[in-house]
């Protein structure tokens, strides 16, 4: 059984200054409220399952990149859990040295994978040949560079994020080496299930879905389930269930809100077609971009048609 949680505390991948900190910054019911700094994805749900934590921040796509597959295989699996927000964060990258090192010094770069897929062609350009040592987070990147000899460290140089000399004593030895300036990575923000709250008109819904069988045409099926009632999809990925192979789910994040009534009607068709719709929740756009929807999807439409079928079956006359 979940424990009560005693405080409103907040999980986030940590330690302090990682990107996933500035996007926990974003949240307003936050402020003020304990902070948990956990080393990875699980122990961030954990928290919320156990009842340690009212929420945690987990990063779920970036633009560059694409989907986090850690935290999209964990929310597909960790029963009772809901989005209840989403947030971005603009991602950019500095270098960072121990005191007194050049860029001419540095052979060896830590970084997080993410970071580093992020940062490779500036990396391959102005130090080539480097080798790359992964992190478990931008920030214990940078931590790492300052451990004694006796720990291991190997690394002459680590990718950060800005403002990392704000925590730690540490030379940059080059601002801006992101690949791409525009890179954003998108935050979704977890507790456990909830009611859903009501429609903004600017909302998204996010669901994985398994397909039925792994058969000629199934893929187009579980579409058809969207198209079918003009719902734009987001986000769609696949990730292997892992019990045979060929098996996959889908991630799919849904333009519209379950009180929808396109969206509602969809979430229907699947559970007839699916063997498991996992809903994660239905949650404000970050960016409050509301979807274009066309009259023969609106609710207006959906209602319509529910009251001429109710009609036929009364013996009323049709409108």
């Amino acid at each position: 059984m979940p424990e009560t949680a005693t405080s409103s505390t907040y999980s986030y991948l940590g330690p302090a200054g990682t990107f996933t900190e500035a996007a926990l910054k974003q949240v307003p019911e936050a402020a003020g409220q304990p902070w948990r700094s956990v080393n990875n994805v699980g122990e961030a749900l954990a928290d919320v399952v156990s009842g340690r934590s009212v929420a945690a921040m987990i990063a779920i796509e970036n633009s560059i990149e694409g989907g986090v597959s850690a935290t999209q295989d964990a929310l597909a699996t960790v029963p009772g859990l809901r989005i209840i927000g989403e947030y971005l964060v603009r991602v950019n990258f500095v270098l960072v040295a121990r005191r007194g090192t050049t860029l001419a010094d540095v052979s060896v770069v830590n970084g997080h994978p993410v970071a580093y897929g992020q940062t490779h062609l500036w990396l391959e350009k102005n130090l080539p040949g480097h080798g790359h040592i992964p992190s478990t987070s931008n920030v214990s990147a940078a931590a790492s560079l300052l451990g004694d000899a006796a720990s291991g460290t190997l690394a002459d140089a680590a990718i950060a994020p800005p403002g990392i000399t704000d925590h730690y004593d540490l030379d940059v030895l080059a601002r801006d080496i992101g690949d791409n300036a525009n890179a954003v990575t998108r935050f979704v923000l977890v507790s456990r299930t909830v009611p859903v709250p009501a429609a903004t008109g600017a909302d998204k819904t996010s669901i994985v879905v398994e397909l039925p069988d792994d058969e000629s045409g199934a893929l187009v099926d579980m579409l058809e389930q969207f198209a079918t009632r003009g719902i734009n999809l987001s986000l769609i990925q696949s990730r292997p269930i892992g019990d045979a192979l060929g098996r996959y789910r889908f991630v799919i994040d849904v333009d519209g809100h379950v009180l929808d009534e396109r969206v509602a009607d969809a979430l229907l068709g699947l559970k007839r077609f699916s063997p498991r719709v996992t809903f994660l929740g239905s949650y404000p756009r970050a960016d409050g971009l509301k979807p274009t929807v066309s009259s023969r999807y609106d609710d207006d439409a959906f209602v319509d048609a529910r009251d001429w079928l109710r009609a036929l079956v009364t013996g009323g006359e049709p409108t």
